[in-house]
């Protein structure tokens, strides 16, 4: 249910301003995407550790995200705002890691600060989830997705490239020395973090909030403290509601396949395409910065298809939209194993750029319309489960599976992923999606 009060249909510029954060934080999640395997085993890590090392991705998310959304449900400043005093935390502490990130020397050394980095972005992301909700008419959601997902898709371009964009055009060196993250590597990170918090920054000091509608009722919630919140969220995830329920499966097939194809793509292309295992090579690095294009490649195709998706919406329905996608992007991820023409990668990375674009709207959207609005951040919060559960089973199986059923072979476990998230999209048949697809 949605409050009795309609809110204003927002401008194409005030939807611009409150989502133009998310190109911040997309930049800094596409520099880990991009090159923390790559970090990891330059480091030194074996091919059968990296899902392991990944986990503190989705662990922090576990534990931050549904947390951040029930304190952002129940904060209130004159001046702040609710979403956005954590959107400038988090981006204080994200640009902090970005920086340290690539300094890191030792192995553990950056699986620590992983650890900080997957925090600091989960603080900040997870209210502009919810921003959609608060600001937004159900009959705008869909569009209000939309420009966040352009605006991940941007960010993720620009952030992919950038290594390669110092390697090929400002002469930086791309050689690991001494067993160090090579100088593009870095440079891009301290890109990142300065990035990360301007555009994060621009959101928080040119969006408004409005104040809750019973204050007396809020400030009365808002004082039951953390611990009754914890309660709550547990309890929500035993009682969420129907379509929420419905979408879980689909986004648990989903996420193992963009984990799978984070984790070991770069490996995967490192040896089938460049014909190379050896991590602190030349060729390995070389295969570092080709996958930060391939990336870049399904980044765009998603900011691209992020206007177009809302359209198809409307024609058809957005489950429909959904299981397309997700189809498309899984036969194509599974594809990638059989291409050993650095060229023809370009192919299924678009098919995964019209999955990534429809897994960052679609479900969001169809949520929103079931989720009542007071509590929107926190179900947000509690949805986030199962983008972070499948992320933890990939991390504790796909190692065993690449060394002891694939012969440590990445290439065929980016052939699971794909699979995976093809069940995805077969599992959106079963969604109820009651609300109108608008834009």
């Amino acid at each position: 249910m949605h409050p009795s009060t309609p809110k204003p249909r927002l401008s194409f510029w005030q939807l611009w301003n409150m989502s133009f954060g998310f190109f911040g934080i997309q930049f800094g999640f596409a520099l880990q995407n991009a090159n923390t395997s790559r970090i990891f085993s330059t480091l030194g890590a074996d091919p059968s550790q990296l899902a392991l090392f990944w986990l503190a991705a989705p662990v922090t998310g576990l534990l931050v995200q549904p947390i951040i959304g029930y304190l952002s449900d129940n904060t209130w400043h004159p001046k702040w705002g609710r979403r956005r005093p954590f959107f400038f935390l988090g981006a204080v502490l994200a640009s902090i890691a970005l920086f340290l990130m690539p300094n890191s020397h030792m192995l553990w050394m950056a699986v620590a600060v992983l650890w900080l980095m997957d925090a600091a972005i989960n603080i900040s992301m997870e209210p502009f989830r919810a921003f959609v909700g608060d600001k937004l008419d159900p009959s705008q959601q869909t569009a209000g997705f939309a420009m966040q997902t352009f605006f991940i898709g941007c960010g993720a371009v620009i952030a992919s490239l950038l290594p390669t964009i110092y390697a090929d055009y400002l002469g930086v060196s791309n050689v690991s020395v001494n067993g160090g993250v090579p100088d593009t590597v870095r440079y891009a990170f301290y890109a990142g973090g300065a990035v990360y918090l301007l555009a994060v920054l621009w959101t928080v000091f040119t969006s408004e909030e409005s104040p809750p509608e019973d204050m007396a009722a809020f400030r009365r919630d808002s004082g039951k403290g953390l611990g009754h919140g914890i309660a709550e969220i547990l309890d929500g995830f035993f009682h969420m509601p129907k379509t929420m329920l419905q979408l879980a499966f689909v986004q648990f097939f989903s996420w193992i396949g963009l984990f799978a194809m984070w984790i070991y793509t770069t490996s995967a292309v490192a040896e089938t395409v460049f014909g190379t295992t050896d991590a602190r090579s030349e060729l390995y690095q070389d295969a570092g910065n080709y996958v930060g294009l391939l990336f870049a490649v399904y980044s765009g195709v998603s900011a691209l298809a992020a206007f177009i998706l809302p359209v198809l919406a409307r024609l058809t329905s957005r489950k429909a939209v959904h299981m397309i996608c997700l189809l498309v992007g899984g036969l194509s991820l599974a594809s990638v194993f059989l291409i050993h023409d650095r060229t023809m990668l370009v192919l299924p990375m678009i098919g995964v750029g019209i999955a990534w674009a429809s897994i960052l709207t679609m479900p969001y959207a169809i949520l929103a319309g079931a989720l009542p609005a007071s509590r929107m951040g926190y179900y947000m919060g509690v949805f986030n489960f199962f983008v972070v559960i499948p992320q933890i089973v990939s991390g504790l199986l796909l190692g065993f599976i690449t060394e002891h059923f694939f012969g440590g072979h990445t290439g065929y476990t980016l052939a699971l992923g794909g699979v995976s998230m093809a069940l995805g999209g077969l599992l959106t048949l079963w969604v109820r999606d009651d609300a109108k697809a608008a834009a």
